[in-house]
């Protein structure tokens, strides 16, 4: 039996607190195949917003334990990157190479349309802006379209531009300087974000070496740029020599092993929850390592896709994603003024937003 309740309560992401979800829904529709899982973690500051993860999950357990990490984490992120959205995200289980249909897809967005607006929807894992099109012809609450359809497109441009800002801003704490010149950071995974990030390093006159389990994204990142190194694995790449570790594949990367071993005295990259248990956050801190919390670099993608709501221009949605650079200042000065690791931090100052602001609903408006 899944007890959605008690995951909802004790299955948390790195540093962020207890509180329950307001909505979880299951989605079923067997003639398409389609079963997936909408969790809308808190819309105080507006409605969820959070892209559709299309995977095999090995339970259905496993992908509400997933939903509901993911879904938690948007509502802190959208928070920390200004918008008057909450957090909300979805799962399809299935492979989306064997799965994925057109039928599947329009019964997905049946089930977002059901929800009135509570919930907008993106590309997340398996799920690209096509998708996102087929979506779009049953709902009304789906971002992150081709631009042929008045979208955003990939929205690992600015998720990619997000994180490099970040990595200036940790940088400057670090070193007194936000330019990456000279520094050795190692990208772990050079898929849809990771390879853009390297552009931007490279461009600012960073050192940089990758790895990928996948020989082809690596091949790709070398045949754009020859002058990048390549690392066997990822455990050669967190036992190198790098000022910045900068994990942009999937989560979990720092665990105490990890930790333990990490030679780079930042910690900055795409992949969303990083930290692989609550803790770690407090050994990265005492071992000396500065980390700039995943959900708060990696949100230019966000910022992105929610600038479609209102009619999608690129320039704004940069100007916006440019900020991050200085949230990131922000949250570490919080940190060492309050004694406390970034992570929580940001979770703080997230927390803060959602209270303060979300109240301001109560004021009624008349009808």
């Amino acid at each position: 039996m899944t007890d959605v309740f008690g995951l909802s309560h004790k299955e948390s992401g790195p540093s962020i607190g207890q509180a329950r979800h307001e909505q979880v829904v299951f989605c079923s529709d067997d003639r398409s195949g389609l079963h997936a899982i909408i969790a809308i973690y808190n819309t105080a500051l507006g409605p969820g917003l959070g892209g559709t993860r299309f995977y095999p999950y090995e339970s259905e357990q496993a992908a509400l334990a997933d939903v509901l990490n993911l879904s938690r984490a948007m509502a802190y992120k959208n928070a920390l990157a200004g918008l008057d959205l909450g957090g909300g995200k979805a799962v399809i289980i299935g492979d989306p190479v064997k799965d994925k249909s057109e039928a599947l897809l329009r019964a997905y967005g049946r089930f977002i349309q059901s929800l009135s607006g509570r919930y907008f929807t993106a590309c997340d894992v398996g799920t690209y802006s096509e998708d996102m099109d087929i979506v779009a012809r049953e709902s009304s609450y789906v971002t992150g379209r081709t631009v042929a359809n008045g979208g955003a497109g990939d929205s690992s441009i600015l998720t990619a531009y997000g994180v490099f800002q970040g990595m200036r801003a940790a940088a400057a704490y670090a070193y007194g300087t936000s330019s990456l010149r000279g520094r050795r950071v190692g990208v772990e995974g050079v898929g849809k974000v990771g390879h853009r990030l390297v552009g931007h390093l490279l461009e600012d006159g960073a050192e940089v070496v990758v790895c990928d389990v996948s020989e082809q994204a690596v091949e790709r990142v070398r045949s754009l740029h020859p002058e990048v190194g390549v690392v066997a694995d990822a455990a050669a790449m967190k036992a190198a020599d790098l000022d910045v570790y900068s994990p942009c594949a999937l989560g979990g990367a720092l665990d105490d092993d990890t930790v333990a071993g990490l030679r780079a005295k930042i910690v900055c990259g795409g992949a969303n929850n990083q930290l692989g248990h609550p803790g770690v956050e407090k050994q990265l801190a005492e071992r000396g390592i500065l980390y700039a919390p995943d959900y708060v670099v990696n949100s230019g993608g966000v910022i992105q896709v929610a600038d479609e709501i209102h009619g999608f221009n690129m320039d704004r949605a940069r100007v916006k994603a440019t900020q991050i650079f200085d949230t990131t200042l922000k949250i570490f000065s919080i940190a060492e003024e309050e004694g406390v690791p970034p992570a929580a931090a940001a979770d703080r100052l997230a927390e803060r937003r959602m209270s303060e602001v979300g109240r301001l609903r109560g004021i009624w408006l008349g009808r």
